[in-house]
């Protein structure tokens, strides 16, 4: 039976003008579905390319990639671009929001491609900007809102297409304290609701909400361990 994720042996390495740059060196891990992920690391430890694998933005050098049960090394491009559409999630240390655009139609971003009546959008966006509370925030701009409450828009655009996957690439880099803990709460209670979470971060205190610890070092797992039982485990 596979596990959610599963990479065995992953290598990814760029072409630089004449020079060969190694990201990935036989990479392999296991992750289950509804785990809690925090992956950590030095700079050009590997930790982005392995995002970009996961979120089926890049595809490995050599190795294979399988996203519940499916060989994501197979898989043709547009094929890939539904998974990221409708299965993974992604949010990003600079929130990559659209500027003088409406925090409902940042949200609802993701629709556009599925033919939907937009009435129908439009309300699932309210309800995803709810769930993130953000209600009566629906019509405000960027730049009318706080870096947390912007960093909330990317959650709900990411949580609106429900997807099984949520990956985070540093949400909480651009964020104050007090910001940081309310998002963190927010992922936390995410992964409560059953949706997988990894998260990249080189802060330990943003770490800390995760269940588990990968750090990576030179393209490889260096360390995989468990902080705390899983959100499941911990219901029962």
């Amino acid at each position: 039976m596979h596990s959610f994720i599963q990479c065995d042996d992953i290598w990814k390495v760029y072409r630089l003008g004449d020079v060969d740059v190694q990201a990935l060196g036989g990479l392999s891990l296991r992750i289950e579905k509804g785990e809690f992920v925090a992956v950590m690391g030095s700079s050009g430890s590997g930790k982005s390319t392995l995002m970009n694998i996961l979120g089926c933005l890049d595809r490995p050098t050599k190795g294979r990639y399988r996203l519940e049960g499916r060989d994501v090394g197979e898989l043709q491009a547009d094929q890939l671009a539904d998974i990221r559409n409708r299965e993974i999630g992604f949010v990003f240390q600079s929130f990559n929001l659209i500027p003088r655009t409406s925090a409902l139609e940042n949200a609802q971003l993701p629709l556009l491609y599925r033919g939907l009546p937009l009435a129908e959008q439009r309300a699932m966006a309210v309800r995803v900007l709810q769930r993130v509370g953000l209600a009566g925030r629906e019509h405000h701009y960027s730049t009318q809102l706080s870096g947390g409450q912007q960093q909330r828009v990317a959650i709900a655009r990411a949580l609106i297409t429900s997807p099984s996957l949520l990956l985070a690439d540093e949400p909480t880099g651009n964020l104050d304290t007090q910001s940081s803990r309310e998002i963190m709460t927010m992922l936390d209670a995410l992964n409560g609701e059953g949706i997988t979470i990894i998260l990249v971060t080189h802060e330990a205190d943003i770490a800390a909400y995760a269940r588990r610890e990968i750090v990576l070092k030179d393209g490889k797992v260096l360390s995989d361990r468990m902080t705390k039982p899983s959100a499941q485990s911990v219901e029962v």
